[in-house]
């Protein structure tokens, strides 16, 4: 694979070059302390746009259980830390949207359909890469640590990330603090820097269109009918 995918992408913040090169300022440091590192990094090259807040959260999702937290989040990225103490696996969910995982520490294997050998990604080495519509069985066997970014439909990527807290750990309050977070930093976005007001925009218009073909619909049926 070329390094296309590493390159900026239109009408998105994140640069996953400037977000690894961030990290790698990181690495050997106590993860604690790289934390802050690349908050501080992340808030110095995108100011506004970073929590510099740190709040840890369970997640389920595809079967795999970790811990993150929201550094960013709007409605077409998102950057959060990942990670587990004692490992985990799981399917990666596919979506209409990439999803880049820089390691801090440990190790994750990745296997792809119709590949039989393992992509293993430790924190010297690339990013581990979910394109568009592609799936992927990953697996931490110990502790492992990420710094993760995402670009695309994000609001699309919230049913895979919540649904094992709904119909499997029946966990009401991970689903409410991942929520509330994402909601917050989002809104935050919009009326600060105006993150993604362009997609506001659109949905307001659709929103819009479908309510007036819904009041004048008996109007313009009768006229195509009489």
């Amino acid at each position: 694979m070329d390094n296309d995918y590493l390159l900026p992408k239109k009408k998105c913040l994140f640069d996953p070059r400037v977000l690894d090169k961030i990290r790698k300022k990181a690495l050997g440091k106590p993860i604690e302390k790289g934390f802050d590192i690349i908050i501080n990094g992340l808030d110095r090259e995108y100011p506004g746009h970073v929590c510099k807040k740190q709040n840890w959260i369970f997640n389920n999702a595809g079967g795999a259980m970790g811990q993150l937290s929201l550094i960013h989040a709007s409605l077409r990225e998102y950057v959060i830390f990942f990670g587990t103490c004692i490992g985990t696996e799981g399917h990666s969910g596919r979506y209409s949207s990439e999803v880049y995982d820089f390691l801090l520490k440990g190790e994750m294997r990745c296997e792809y359909e119709g590949r039989f050998k393992a992509e293993v990604h430790v924190p010297s080495g690339k990013p581990a890469y979910l394109g568009n519509k592609m799936v992927k069985h990953y697996c931490v066997k110990n502790e492992a640590w990420m710094l993760e970014y995402a670009r695309g439909s994000i609001i699309r990527m919230l049913p895979f990330g919540l649904c094992d807290s709904i119909f499997s750990t029946l966990d009401i309050r991970t689903i409410f603090r991942i929520m509330k977070q994402y909601a917050k930093l989002t809104i935050r976005g919009l009326l600060t820097k105006g993150k993604d007001i362009d997609l506001v925009i659109k949905f307001i218009l659709l929103a819009a269109l479908l309510a007036c073909l819904y009041v004048f619909y008996p109007t313009i049926r009768g006229f195509f009918l009489s």
